[in-house]
């Protein structure tokens, strides 16, 4: 997983933690999907191990349900 720095781009920055490496980075939002892959590919053989903090993936998760409105009571 690349280290990238609070300085580099402007947007949002997701932390990516990889539990075998022991490793936690933060990158661009628009980058994450690629720089998950690009880890597991590398160090991983391709196993799915690095991945968005599970704690802000379900935080977002819930943040689009009640956008989408599917959270709403009837």
């Amino acid at each position: 997983m690349t280290n990238t720095s609070e300085s580099d781009g402007d947007g949002p920055r997701v932390p990516v933690v990889c539990p075998d490496c022991e490793t936690t980075s933060r990158v661009p939002l628009s980058d994450v999907a690629d720089a998950v892959e690009r880890h597991n590919d590398q160090l991983h053989d391709g196993d799915d191990v690095a991945e968005v903090d599970p704690d802000v993936a379900d935080r977002i998760a819930d943040l689009v349900a009640t956008e989408l409105g599917l959270l709403e009571d009837d």
